[in-house]
């Protein structure tokens, strides 16, 4: 299974670079960004999609971006010790996927399955890096709405560490994730 992207030679790079800013400027991650900003992120910016079960990144390798997701689900996942994928969170409609890009050694935590087709903008990380460095109002406005995303997971994955652990001590089955 390959990830397909739309083809360049459907329309004029221009037609294509509005239309990839119209879709950004939609997505729910980045409702309210500057103008400017959209425009840089479009220039680092290509459709995607993804096919029920393809996977998008393994753990270990290089996280070169990030995803937006527009529509489907995607599973985040760790191998077990006895080889099964443990399930760690999914990300569905209008959420971000991978922050991975943004701190050094710049390498993907968990494996990523899509769980039903998903169509996605994938943003380059190494592109956005570079204008990281250049315009600090940017970077800030993108590390500020991707903090806010890992603190809503990070919180969420606690509750059902909690709720797992009150099911052990208990003897009831623990909750699905899903």
């Amino acid at each position: 299974m390959k990830t397909s992207i739309s083809p360049a030679t459907e329309q004029p790079p221009e037609t294509q670079s509005e239309i990839i800013r119209e879709r950004l400027a939609a997505h729910p991650f980045l409702v309210g960004m500057s103008e400017g900003h959209l425009r840089i992120l479009a220039a680092c910016t290509m459709a995607t999609h993804f096919d029920s079960g393809q996977v998008i990144f393994r753990a270990g390798e290089p996280a070169n971006g990030f995803y937006l997701i527009e529509r489907g689900k995607v599973v985040l996942e760790e191998l077990q010790s006895h080889g099964e994928p443990m399930m760690i969170d999914l990300v569905s409609d209008g959420e971000p996927l991978g922050w991975s890009w943004l701190f050094a050694p710049y390498l993907w935590q968990f494996d990523a399955r899509a769980i039903e087709p998903c169509s996605a903008l994938c943003v380059s990380g190494i592109m956005l890096r570079q204008h990281r460095d250049e315009d600090f109002f940017f970077s800030h406005e993108l590390f500020k709405r991707m903090s806010e995303v890992m603190v809503r997971r990070l919180q969420a994955a606690r509750s059902r560490l909690g709720a797992a652990k009150k099911a052990i001590c208990s003897g009831i089955p623990s909750p699905s994730v899903s």
